[in-house]
């Protein structure tokens, strides 16, 4: 055996998988500048973190900002309310950083002289306009950031010709769910490349003192004009009224001397310079101040509190109301105003610097050292993200992992949501309609969020989805251990846990019912502990984690399972439309639902909690009875979902797959649409070393006694099969039969296997659509590999067809799993009908290749992700300007990899980078990999 095998052995632990070397904490042991920065933040020496890339792309829209009597969130604050009305919950901006309370904020505003407003945030559809609902309309990229954000860049294109607000929304009304979506570039605003690449970097110089580098250039063929106003602002703590943490006296912002610098004084944050450079092509450049405050009088029709409002910088700027802007030099919200005028391919370069007072550069000139510092912080970057991208790795791979990294980073948000003050309103403002009471959220007025959260995308989901969370913080602790492992304690704090121990989902609906992966990521993230063995603070984890993950576990045995028969339900369990009918709403009189993916999503978060208990039980032998009792649950769900003697489990002998089943008065009907539901099952896989058993003599003599006295259960499922050669234990819900079958429609690509990837519905029902009467009325679902072309759950996303990462994800390292315990005694064919045989893990490698397809360019350099024969598929083959940039969609076509939904859905697709580890030779978790895999 060759010293990576015994590695690879000794590591085992989560599900038979190797344990992860946590990437960020070798870039800390081999002394990158930023691994120095990171452990000085982790133990507090210094707040590196305190200021990021935490300011939303959209805040109006939001269930936050709503205080309508009918939660119509999306009417109640709109865009073009936006820039005249005061936010209560939060802020937002283009390609913005602020503090990690969100008081101070930083962000870039543009007007190219045609647009009827001021850009200060981006714009899109909501969704009710959009024709697969909400939408951004607007070209930006997240290119580089590391976890400190020492340093960060981004980019957003801006047309040179008026943005198109009109068109779009127009086009929104007349498409319909089978069009494509209408998108700014389809105006034609960048076929000439008449536009501005508006390139944002940020760089610390220090852990308070945060440089901002605003690059604007013509990519168009003649002189252009371009108005710049590179914007700091207090967010509106103030006038609410309110009492709870984070409310504060009004702050101020002040000019110092007759320069372009300010001074800020904020009542829990210390005191911060601003300063602006002069800049060669705007010499005449001024600091305008206004308040953030709403403007009443063109909202409401009433007289103003201040004459200095939100909106005086459009009103300047665009309207020409030179009354608009405050004369006084002070207020809550300033900008430096440049006016540059830019050769055709030239570019102008804009320098902001912020300083706490006692962080101050040297010298009198505030950029004398401007330049150094960013290229210093570059290099580091570089130099950083080399510890963790092998040097072997595809130059084409390593720049999609290292954008989808920076997407990642570029997308944690302050996040503020206190549902009680939101329920009751503030004693400062009006009374909300007492219907609100009976409303949204109301059974979680506990919850108190205040924090800095990892965004699945934030201008389409401005606010955490607990699911995808579980998800991020999976390729997050490749560059971030502590902030990923402090995402998962966060969601199990009481301020944000509810009292039974639902996790809640989202502020749309805090009570909706996700698949349960917060265990899994949370065992995952312990298995990747740095060194040879777990710290304390790492044992201290999981143990804290897993006392609250047994509420969280009870909640659902209680809440999910009516009959107590271990056949579970749960809704839509975050697949949206996957079924023929809204799982999440009750169904006729007498009727009862019974998920395959709900009750095989139990056994999963069984056999997680069985590993967890196991890990703990080694360190004190207390846990020894929670792991009898894990086991012994998973084996009854696993018997349950199977159920060959009693014919009432929901896996169906004839067609070799597992289906949800509709159980009315003692006659059960199984839902034979074959999707991710009958998928699911796979995903619970546990193999055990014998040797570890052996350490556990109490766990020990329990799951002999069951296996002797419960022999009903050991014939007929996957139940602790012990193998003769290698002495392991394989805990599994189908049996190896029935993975064989499973697989053989997995990897066929009449049915589930794309180009890239595998779909979440078979292609099988785009000829065969699967019907069902219910209640006099024909139900249907068929393959739809792109858009949904129904308007179930919204429309805006859609799981008849399209590739999705997380669940693909679990497909892949299940597959390890399987394989590690099978060997060469389970091959698979693939595709299916090619006569090529593979072992599990090379399969698991076969799918990594095909997702990792989907960023990368094809022969004619398009990346399939952009899409082929769109208005910006030529540009992104071959522009200099475009090929290298790429947007992570929240889902992709099943057909072609075109991505669809959200468009810098970072979040769960920022997966990619561990499928790019494994294509590297890391292995999924980042660890070396035995010689034969």
């Amino acid at each position: 055996m060759s010293a990576c095998e015994q590695r690879f052995k000794q590591c085992l632990q989560v599900c038979g998988t190797p344990r992860q070397n946590n990437m960020a904490d070798k870039a800390q042991m081999q002394g990158s500048a930023e691994g120095d920065r990171l452990q000085q933040d982790k133990v507090r020496k210094d707040n590196w973190k305190r200021w990021g890339p935490y300011l939303s792309d959209r805040q109006w829209g939001t269930v936050r900002e709503d205080y309508s009597p009918d939660g119509t969130c999306w009417d109640y604050f709109t865009h073009d309310q936006a820039r005249s009305r005061a936010y209560r919950w939060g802020e937002d901006g283009i390609l913005g950083v602020t503090d990690r309370e969100c008081r101070l904020c930083f962000a870039v505003a543009l007007w190219n002289g045609k647009d009827p407003i001021l850009k200060e945030r981006l714009y899109g559809l909501t969704g009710s306009q959009g024709n697969h609902g909400e939408d951004v309309k607007e070209l930006y990229y997240h290119l580089d950031c590391t976890p400190t954000m020492s340093y960060a860049k981004g980019l957003y294109k801006y047309p040179q010709a008026e943005y198109p607000y009109s068109k779009i929304n127009e086009e929104g009304r007349n498409r319909g769910k089978g069009d494509l979506e209408y998108e700014v570039e389809d105006a034609g605003l960048f076929d000439e490349n008449k536009y501005w690449d508006v390139e944002v970097e940020y760089a610390k110089s220090s852990s308070q003192n945060v440089l901002a580098r605003i690059s604007v250039h013509n990519r168009g063929p003649e002189e252009a004009t371009l108005h710049v106003l590179p914007t700091l602002w207090f967010r509106n703590s103030w006038i609410w009224g309110c009492k709870h943490e984070g409310c504060t006296a009004k702050p101020r912002i002040a000019q110092e001397g007759n320069g372009l610098k300010v001074r800020t004084k904020h009542d829990t944050l210390e005191e911060f310079f601003c300063e602006w450079g002069p800049v060669e092509e705007s010499q005449d450049v001024q600091l305008l101040f206004t308040e953030n405050e709403t403007n009443t009088k063109a909202l409401y029709g009433q007289e103003n509190y201040t004459p200095y409002v939100k909106d005086a910088f459009h009103r300047y700027v665009v309207n020409g109301e030179e009354d608009a802007v405050s004369p006084k030099k002070h207020g809550t919200k300033v900008s430096a105003y440049y006016t540059v005028t830019v050769p055709a391919g030239g570019k102008s370069v804009i320098r902001t610097r912020m300083y706490q007072h006692d962080q101050a550069p040297q010298g009198k000139d505030a950029f004398a050292d401007f330049d150094k510092v960013f290229e210093l912080r570059k290099k580091e970057a570089d130099e950083f993200y080399s510890t963790i991208q092998p040097q072997k790795m595809d130059p084409q791979l390593r720049n999609v992992q290292r954008q989808a990294y920076a997407g990642m980073l570029w997308s944690r948000q302050f996040y503020h949501y206190v549902v009680n003050d939101w329920l009751h309103g503030d004693p400062d403002q009006p009374k909300p309609p007492a219907s609100r009471l009976e409303g949204r959220n109301r059974e979680w007025d506990h919850l108190f969020n205040r924090d800095v959260i990892s965004m699945p995308d934030k201008w389409e989901y401005p606010w955490y989805a607990s699911w995808d969370l579980a998800f991020h913080t999976v390729p997050l602790a490749n560059v971030d251990y502590e902030f990923a492992k402090s995402q998962l304690l966060l969601f199990l704090r009481e301020w944000y846990m509810h009292p039974n121990g639902q996790i809640p989902a989202y502020e749309f609906a805090l009570g909706d019912v996700n698949p349960p992966v917060h265990a899994w990521a949370c065992n995952r993230l312990f298995h990747s502990h740095p060194g040879e063995l777990p710290s304390k603070q790492d044992v201290q984890f999981l143990e804290s984690v897993y006392l609250k993950l047994i509420l969280n576990f009870t909640w659902w045995v209680n809440r999910k399972d009516p009959n107590g028969r271990n056949l579970f339900a749960g809704g839509f369990l975050g697949l949206d439309n996957i079924g023929v009918f809204d799982r999440s709403k009750p169904l006729p009189a007498d009727m009862m639902l019974e998920q395959a993916d709900g009750t095989a999503w139990m056994a999963f978060f069984c056999a997680v909690m069985l590993d967890m208990s196991i890990e703990l039980a080694l360190k004190d032998p207390v846990y020894e009875d929670m792991a009898s009792k894990f086991f012994e649950h998973s084996v009854y769900i696993i018997d349950a979902i199977n159920n060959f003697g009693g014919g009432k489990g929901l896996w169906d002998e004839t067609d070799g797959f597992y289906y949800d089943h509709i159980r009315h008065h003692g006659n059960s009907q199984a839902m034979k649409l074959r999707s991710l539901v009958g998928l699911v099952p796979i995903f619970s896989v546990l193999v055990l070393e014998k040797s570890t058993m052996e350490k556990l003599p109490s766990f020990a003599k329990r799951t002999q006694w069951f296996v002797k006295h419960r022999k009903d259960l050991v014939e007929r499922t996957s139940f602790m099969q012990e193998d003769d050669q290698q002495n392991r234990f394989l805990l599994a819900v189908p049996t190896k039969r029935q993975l064989e079958r499973i697989l053989a429609y997995m990897f066929d690509e009449d049915e589930f296997l794309s180009e890239y990837g595998i779909r979440s519905m078979s292609k099988f029902h785009e000829k065969n659509p699967f019907t069902i009467q219910m209640q006099g009325e024909e139900l249907r679902a068929e393959y739809t590999p792109g858009e949904s072309n129904s308007y179930l759950f919204g429309g805006n996303s859609n799981w008849r067809g399209p590739i999705w990462f997380p669940m693909n994800f679990l497909i892949i390292i299940s597959l390890q799993r399987f394989d590690y315990y099978y060997g060469d005694s389970l091959k698979v064919e693939v595709p299916a009908r090619s006569g090529n045989f593979m072992r599990l893990k090379d399969a698991a490698d076969e799918l990594c290749e095909r997702l990792a397809k989907i960023f990368t360019p094809d022969a004619e350099g398009i990346r399939p992700c952009h899409g082929k024969d769109l208005r910006l598929s030529e540009k992104y083959a071959k522009d200099p300007h475009f090929k290298d940039l790429v947007l992570f969609y929240e889902y992709f076509h099943g057909d072609n990899g075109r991505g669809c939904g959200a468009s810098h859905q970072t979040g769960w697709t920022g997966l990619i980078v561990n499928c790019i580890n494994i294509l590297s030779g890391l292995g999924h978790q980042g660890v070396c990999r035995p010689a034969d895999q």
